[in-house]
């Protein structure tokens, strides 16, 4: 078949490149050499549950309650485009990552490095705006006013029921692929890898969208999940299977996009962006999809199944006529982690 359309498939091998070799998914290798220097770090003591790889560590409270712990550190790019959207977007990824594992936020903590004020103050700006957007707040950190760098990093703790964690390992063959996405939006003015769906919502319609992966999570729904983030929505869902040891298929025409005539941005260009309120996730059946849908829509997120799981340890994009391999797990990695949940 690809003999047939060498258009298409000359297309669709560039995209899978394109991606493969994206900044976004590049710089996640080096994750790769720190765990194998922390080795077993995270199993030390008897409180956790789930540790590396996770969006979120999963830590034992009681016989129902888990604590979720995670931390972000804004990549520089973005800060030094825009200082106060760091900071908001600081806010938004943290509460993402609790979000993605079926978990309410609770409070974070931010360490600010800067000697610049001017820049010290746009974090601090918008670090409140996402306080005041998401509705968690910020009640401590640490502060360095007098390094030769600019650097922000939030972490954050919430809540998840002991049964409804959603882990990012346990994807299997023949479950679905699901991408669920905000597309009402616009790029980012400052930071065209940005996706901008917060900020014109309220913070009732936020945490309406944030509680669909607590429903998720409560209804035993999905398989494996995660937040899309800056490696965009394929090399995320390339982080889920390699935690996993699964591999898929996925049908690019059929994941979430903003209406070309609205908003004029590439397939490549969409798929590397950052999309503010985004998730992929395994169900293991139509039916499961189609309830996930359901709940994301009712909140406002677009969402589709996109694509089947299987054994193969490879990410292949297909748009029906030629298919191509984005990450062959079996002797490349993007983290390296494989899931220990």
């Amino acid at each position: 078949m690809q003999n047939l359309k060498p258009k298409e498939s000359k297309n669709l091998e560039s995209l899978a490149e394109e991606l493969r070799n994206f900044e976004g998914v590049k710089r996640k290798g080096a994750i790769c050499d720190l765990i194998g220097w922390l080795g077993n770090a995270d199993l030390v003591g008897n409180q956790t549950i789930a540790g590396f790889g996770e969006d979120a560590a999963v830590l034992r409270v009681d016989d129902d309650n888990l604590i979720l712990l995670a931390v972000d550190g804004i990549w520089g790019k973005l800060l030094n485009a825009d200082p106060w959207w760091a900071g908001y977007c600081a806010v938004l990824v943290n509460v993402a990552d609790i979000a993605a594992m079926g978990g309410t936020p609770l409070a974070m903590v931010n360490l600010t490095s800067t000697q610049n004020k001017n820049i010290c103050k746009e974090l601090g700006k918008g670090m409140l705006d996402g306080v005041n957007k998401f509705g968690v707040p910020m009640v401590g950190g640490h502060l360095h006013p007098d390094t030769a760098y600019d650097a922000l990093d939030v972490a954050i703790v919430g809540t998840v029921k002991r049964d409804a964690v959603i882990y990012s390992s346990g994807a299997k063959p023949g479950d679905k692929v699901l991408a669920a996405i905000d597309i009402d939006g616009r790029i980012y003015p400052s930071y065209n890898l940005a996706w901008d769906n917060t900020t014109k919502r309220t913070p009732a319609e936020i945490k309406k969208q944030l509680n669909t992966m607590v429903q998720i999570g409560e209804k035993k729904l999905a398989t494996a999940g995660k937040d899309i983030s800056n490696p965009g929505a394929l090399g995320t869902l390339g982080m889920l299977l390699e935690s996993s040891g699964a591999g898929a298929t996925v049908e690019v025409d059929k994941i979430p996009r903003p209406d070309e005539e609205k908003v004029p941005i590439t397939l490549a260009h969409w798929l590397k962006t950052y999309p503010g309120t985004g998730f992929v996730l395994t169900v293991e059946s139509e039916e499961k999809g189609e309830e996930c849908i359901r709940i994301f829509e009712s909140a406002g997120i677009t969402a589709a199944i996109v694509g089947e799981v299987d054994a193969s340890k490879q990410l292949r994009i297909t748009n029906g006529v030629v298919t191509s391999t984005i990450f062959d797990l079996n002797k490349e990695i993007i983290t390296g982690i494989t899931g220990k949940g």
